[in-house]
């Protein structure tokens, strides 16, 4: 190189998709923000690139102790990560000459290049290349100039996107619609048998996408199939016996004439502790499964932080609510016995509307308290030295939010309406408590990386 002639370094972002297009210079001061609001240096456009956050990620420059110019890649805590050469990127990383940066899973990819020329032929390159503004250079190369549109733009469906089904919830819709064309043609209880499910699942899938965290779904079957299984069985037997029989929880069939304090504490014994520890046997049974396995089986059957605990004690409490709804309540309970006075379609009216908000009502009710109690299960596996402490704490808090609940009704003849309130009150709560845990249990979470419940939201 002839003597006299300056070097200097330039560093720019090229879009890999583009065809020719000008790159984006980045500045040798500052920062440039990478997301969709309009106040970002690199503007993505917002109807292409949904998985890119407002305000994604950032490249900041800075000067080495050698004189060199070193540009960082920043996430700014997106929602969907952002990826460098095909791994996620937590916090900042040096970028090098050819590194690849993704915006989200299958978003827009962009090359980093770094070169140095002398200063005259910068010039020259920057006079060819100026642009008004950043944003307008970003604009230029993310839009496509061809106004022709493609048959993937006429017809969507025939683009096969590699997550077509996670972005638009495909197999939850495919689902409903099946769903509703079997109810069309059935009737009686296998209609109210249909309807359980459907509500039951919706129920669970709302408390999945909160949670975030990828559960093999024969597991979460499994979970909600043994707790039936349970209370089909022996295990029933002895439970009742040591909560009901030596335990003060016998719960009278007349409950009107007991006082509330009463009625209390043998609803504590002989339903929140009998119920709460049996819904709780599946997330046991998955941990010590977890333990005779090696990673990453162990992380995805077993039960190794919170999030597990969660997902299975709400899928053990699906199995709960559907076996002591359609098997006992609304065929036994309501619907048989007006039947017998009202005639069967009364009966099986009664029936439906009884099955609607105990279903939905779960979220609230038995999912929460069992979603609490896997929460602190979970919990005392990442804390194993405060394992007892946090056991005892969950288990003898979710049988007290259930107990209040049973006893409250008992209030209904004192309280009248009032009641409703009440336990408005006990269900909200016990929703909060749920919630706040799997907030919780997302921060704790070992894998928050692929989490994907920020998409939900």
């Amino acid at each position: 190189m002839g003597r006299g002639i300056a070097l200097m370094s330039h560093a720019f972002l090229r879009l890999s998709s583009s065809n020719g297009e000008s790159p984006y210079s980045l500045p040798t001061t500052g920062e440039v923000v990478i997301g969709r609001e309009p106040s970002c240096q690199i503007v993505l456009n917002p109807d292409t690139y949904k998985m890119v956050s407002r305000r994604h990620a950032t490249v900041c420059s800075s000067q080495t102790l050698d004189g060199r110019i070193s540009f960082l890649l920043c996430d700014l805590n997106s929602a969907n990560g952002t990826y460098l050469n095909g791994l996620r990127l937590n916090g900042c990383q040096e970028l090098h000459t050819g590194d690849h940066m993704t915006f989200g899973n299958n978003g827009p990819e962009f090359i980093f290049e770094y070169q140095v020329s002398s200063s005259s032929t910068m010039m020259e390159q920057t006079a060819v290349n100026s642009n008004p503004t950043p944003a307008s250079a970003v604009n230029k190369v993310l839009h496509n100039s061809d106004d022709n549109a493609s048959w993937s733009q006429m017809l969507p469906i025939i683009s096969h996107p590699r997550d077509f089904t996670r972005k638009t919830y495909l197999l939850p819709g495919i689902i409903t619609v099946v769903f509703v064309v079997l109810l069309f043609f059935v009737q009686g209880l296998l209609y109210q048998l249909l309807l359980g499910a459907y509500l039951a699942t919706a129920a669970f899938y709302f408390i999945y996408q909160l949670c975030g965290k990828p559960k093999p779904w024969w597991v979460l079957t499994a979970a909600a199939i043994i707790t039936p299984v349970l209370l089909s069985s022996p295990v029933l037997t002895v439970f009742i016996f040591v909560f009901r029989d030596i335990l003060p929880g016998n719960i009278p069939n007349n409950i009107s004439s007991i006082s509330f304090p009463e009625l209390f504490v043998r609803f504590f014994f002989g339903a929140g502790l009998l119920e709460e520890l049996l819904k709780a046997l599946p997330i046991i049974g998955f941990y010590f499964i977890g333990r005779k396995i090696s990673s990453p089986k162990r992380e995805r059957i077993g039960v190794c932080e919170p999030l597990d605990g969660i997902l299975l004690g709400a899928a053990s409490a699906v199995g709960f609510t559907l076996f002591e709804t359609l098997g006992q309540y609304v065929p036994g309970t309501i619907a048989a016995h007006i039947a017998q006075h009202m005639g069967e379609e009364a009966g099986l009216l009664a029936g439906l509307q009884l099955l609607i908000p105990r279903i939905l009502g779960e979220v609230a009710g038995h999912m929460a308290w069992s979603g609490w109690f896997g929460y602190c299960i979970g919990l005392s596996v990442l804390r194993p030295r405060q394992a007892w402490r946090i056991l005892t704490l969950g288990y003898f808090s979710a049988a007290l939010l259930h107990s209040l609940w049973d006893s409250s009704v008992g209030l209904a003849s004192s309280m009248g309406i009032l009641v409703l309130g009440l336990l408005m009150l006990i269900g909200g709560l016990s929703y909060a408590l749920l919630a706040a845990a799997i907030v919780k249990a997302r921060a704790l979470s070992p894998t928050r990386s692929q989490n994907f419940a920020t998409r939900f939201l």
